[in-house]
């Protein structure tokens, strides 16, 4: 299972001190939706160019234009795009013959999905690459919320996924034993009060699963 680092902070300059302290200890670099609107795609250059043997996954959270807004972000740099699963299909056709084209990878992110088996098929037809199973920072606030919910889902998923809500130490071996492809930390690694230990630990757990 491979590590992703989602990063939610809000500059550039952020987003590269971050890095300097993580980048050895994940596979993926996560540049999040606030700061891709905040930074523009220059932020997904820039982090490529920093680091150009990590895969950079631009989470652009497209809802229409996927053609396009897929281009913009391979065209930047981006290894990975995310289109919103509620998305209509044309929208992620679309995405998915951008990444096609680029040789790239576009995931459909689940998002507010709320019959999640019956949009994973279709999904797969579609040709996505993979889908993120994601629980967004409002929904994990709300009483009651539990990534289990997120990972039943996983373990009957017939195509390659993601898990991403809330994902800590405690929680990333439930994680990879539901057959999750990537796990992806964001507050977990960025608001630690170290976040390098925080990354390596993570990594730690992952090679002591594995």
């Amino acid at each position: 299972m491979k590590l992703q680092v989602a990063i939610d902070l809000l500059s550039t300059a952020d987003a590269l001190a971050l890095l300097n302290k993580v980048a050895e200890h994940v596979d993926v670099i996560e540049l999040g939706t606030p700061l891709i609107k905040q930074q523009g795609l220059s932020v997904v250059t820039n982090v490529k160019a920093a680091y150009p043997d990590k895969l950079v996954f631009a989470d652009m959270k497209t809802m229409d234009a996927g053609e396009l807004e897929a281009d913009l972000a391979f065209k930047a740099g981006a290894d990975i795009m995310t289109v919103l699963a509620t998305a209509a299909d044309s929208t992620i056709a679309g995405a998915v013959k951008a990444g096609k084209a680029h040789g790239k990878a576009v995931v459909a992110d689940m998002i507010g999905v709320a019959d999640k088996a019956a949009r994973l098929h279709e999904l797969k037809a579609m040709g996505v690459s993979w889908v993120e199973l994601h629980a967004g920072l409002d929904e994990q606030a709300q009483a009651g919320y539990s990534i289990e919910k997120l990972l039943e889902v996983g373990r009957s998923a017939d195509m390659p996924f993601s898990v991403a809500g809330g994902i800590n130490a405690e929680r990333i071996g439930g994680v990879e034993s539901a057959g999750a492809t990537i796990a992806v930390a964001g507050a977990a690694i960025y608001g630690a009060k170290d976040p390098g230990a925080a990354a390596a630990g993570l990594r730690k757990k992952i090679k002591q699963l594995g």
